[in-house]
């Protein structure tokens, strides 16, 4: 696959600006976007509404950012994206979350968003099926809903923010992998929570493009670090015990990556097991500089967060309802459309190296 980072044609043709990334107050009751058309839809299509791309953006718009768990540097990093783009728009931002990434630890933030009126809710799914019920509640009390970085069932939301492609995602990572172990060899996974939509598809991609593409590669476990730096760091030293012939380790996850990193560099494993996967550049800057890492992958988070938050925006002010086809502008970031099951591509994914890693801060 062919990685950049420059200017690009975003999907349908229509111009943004690229993710520098391969390939990381209290709510307020605004009811400002509450009209009688607006309801809970099916497919990211809302309620059979018509969009009305001419419409403005209401002021003081409610946005929500709930994150997998809170004080995660790459959701961290989405947060400053979203809270940029509510600014932009004179929005008011909130972000609340749990601070364990557990399947349904993210329900009971939503039905305080939803008693609170969070006109715009901007989630990342720790399941995708465990916060539909919540996320249905919020959507017929008028909420607008956009999921990003990982899904939901389509049907519990109005539109997706996907980071990149899943298949650009999974084959740039086994790509990188097979430069660095000679296409052969043993490689084992580190990944979030075992439930994590997109962690699950990206590993389920790696598998099958690693068995076509390169069949001497041998991927023999996938383990979770459940986003947790200390049971990540764990996992890769069992990794390293269980498998003594291990050539590689692909952690899809910066919490996870930024852990195996830190591992390998103190152990006598650094620089004879290759790590790759996806990490911010300001988390694996000194493992690339010291060695540790070659290569390894990402999409700007805080572009991902800044397109989710004017997603949402867009829907709340029913210039969108999230069907296929429709356009809408994304300030800085320029114009997108929807594609099928309302999913938004954010763009492709950029590696990082020694190269380029001092060009980004986040």
């Amino acid at each position: 696959m062919s990685l950049f980072l420059t200017s690009r044609r975003l999907r349908g043709g229509l111009t943004g600006v690229a993710v520098a990334a391969m390939v990381l107050t209290t709510a307020a009751c605004g009811g400002t976007t509450r009209g009688e058309d607006e309801g809970s839809g099916s497919g990211g299509d809302s309620a059979g509404a018509s969009a009305d791309p001419d419409a403005e953006i209401p002021a003081d718009l409610a946005i929500a950012f709930l994150p997998k768990q809170l004080n995660n540097p790459y959701f961290d990093v989405a947060a400053t994206g979203s809270e940029r783009a509510a600014g932009e728009i004179e929005g008011e931002f909130t972000q609340v979350g749990p601070s364990e990434a557990s399947a349904s630890s993210q329900v009971s933030y939503i039905n305080t968003l939803t008693q609170q009126g969070a006109d715009v809710i901007l989630t990342s799914a720790n399941d995708p099926n465990a916060i539909c019920s919540a996320l249905d509640q919020a959507r017929s009390g008028g909420a607008s809903v956009v999921t990003f970085d990982s899904d939901t069932s389509p049907e519990c939301r109005d539109v997706f923010i996907n980071q990149a492609t899943p298949e650009g995602i999974a084959e740039a990572q086994i790509d990188l992998m097979a430069e660095q172990i000679g296409g052969a060899g043993q490689v084992a996974i580190l990944s979030a929570t075992a439930n994590a939509t997109n962690q699950n598809a990206w590993i389920e991609l790696m598998t099958e493009y690693a068995a076509s593409e390169y069949p001497d590669m041998e991927i023999v476990a996938t383990v979770y670090g459940d986003d947790e730096d200390e049971k990540s760091f764990q996992e890769t030293q069992g990794l390293l015990q269980t498998y003594p012939d291990l050539k590689g380790i692909i952690s899809p996850t910066t919490v996870g990556i930024s852990a195996a990193a830190r591992y390998l560099s103190g152990s006598e494993y650094k620089g004879q097991v290759a790590l790759t996967g996806l990490g911010t550049p300001n988390q694996m800057r000194e493992f690339v500089q010291d060695g540790t890492v070659t290569a390894f992958a990402l999409w700007n988070p805080e572009d991902l967060g800044y397109l989710a938050a004017y997603t949402g925006a867009a829907l709340a002010a029913g210039q969108i309802t999230g069907a296929e086809g429709e356009t809408f502008t994304a300030g800085d970031l320029g114009e997108y459309e929807i594609g099928a099951d309302g999913e938004v591509v954010l763009g492709e994914p950029t590696v990082f190296n020694a190269d380029n890693i001092d060009d980004f801060d986040f």
